[in-house]
């Protein structure tokens, strides 16, 4: 059964988790620089790792595992828990690919520099009605997937 991490700072759809954690019972692991108010339920636990830069990242990216599903906007994190084969969500939807994620990654640093030498590069686009729309879509799929994934695994072992 997946579990569910947020890098929750500045998650804008912590709600929609809980909604649809709560639906395919499942686990939901919060993980902040700072207490914030969740919900008081048995399946929701927020993990409180102090300040620092990337700290919350590298718990996430520590305790993920295979088939787990961590919502996060950060694409060097999307990265690290694709690489211990998670499925990771952006809060507006996107979903983060290994085919994806090079060139996401390629394009976040040059936008770093750009920033660096002053150039203006702009920033996300703000939060829409239709990011919510496609993340409870998209977070759905991702469930789907990996209980199917876990169906065909178990039945190829009791088959094998």
């Amino acid at each position: 059964m997946p579990d569910i991490f947020v890098d929750a700072d500045a998650c804008p759809v912590k709600q929609e988790v809980y909604r649809v954690a709560k639906r395919h019972a499942l686990e939901v692991t919060l993980v902040s620089n700072s207490w914030m108010r969740t919900p008081p339920e048995d399946w929701i636990e927020l993990v409180v790792v102090g300040g620092g830069l990337d700290v919350a990242d590298d718990w996430i990216a520590e305790h993920v595992q295979e088939d787990d599903i961590v919502v996060t906007a950060d694409i060097p994190l999307a990265s690290r828990c694709l690489k211990k084969r998670a499925l990771a969500l952006a809060p507006t939807g996107r979903v983060f690919t290994e085919d994806m994620i090079g060139d996401a990654l390629a394009t976040r640093e040059i936008s770093s520099q750009l920033r660096e030498i002053g150039v203006a590069t702009g920033g996300p686009a703000p939060f829409a009605k239709r990011d919510r729309s496609r993340f409870l879509q998209n977070l759905d799929e991702s469930i789907r997937k990996v209980r199917k994934r876990e169906k065909a695994c178990a039945v190829s072992a009791s088959t094998g």
